[in-house]
């Protein structure tokens, strides 16, 4: 019901149709990973690790692992990739940053990772992406 309240309206590019935050919430409804999910927001630009993330989670690598991916439906790697889209495409939108500072700037150490990740998660490239919001 929330997201449907919240959903925004249809928008081009790819764009998701709903919040990711709202959908994290929805999955980890004992707020288990919450501190996590804000500590990642906070250093995308870091090179991350599941041991890293497993330690701020107190748990073992592959318990975290384990439990991670039932809780929230996805990897730990897929969902820190997921984040980092999610970041750049915010930088792409609101800032006349270069692609490959952004790119820097999310932790995909370089932009031929930003576009692939780019192409998984909403299927077209930085640079088209960000044409759209020009036009």
């Amino acid at each position: 019901m929330a997201r449907s309240l919240v959903t925004p309206m249809v928008r081009s590019g790819g764009q998701s149709q709903f919040s990711p935050e709202l959908d994290r919430q929805a999955r980890d409804t004992k707020g288990r990973f919450r501190p996590l999910h804000e500590w990642l927001g906070s250093n995308l630009h870091r090179t991350i690790s599941v041991d890293d993330m497993a330690r701020l989670c107190r748990m073992s690598p592959r318990n975290f692992s384990r439990r991670y991916a039932q809780t929230m439906g996805i990897s730990p790697a897929k969902a820190v990739e997921a984040m980092r889209v999610k970041a750049a495409r915010e930088l792409l939108g609101l800032t006349e940053k270069g692609i490959k500072q952004i790119a820097v700037d999310c932790g995909f150490q370089d932009d031929a990772r930003m576009r692939r990740a780019f192409l998984r998660h909403i299927k077209t490239t930085p640079s088209q992406y960000r044409a759209q919001f020009l036009s």
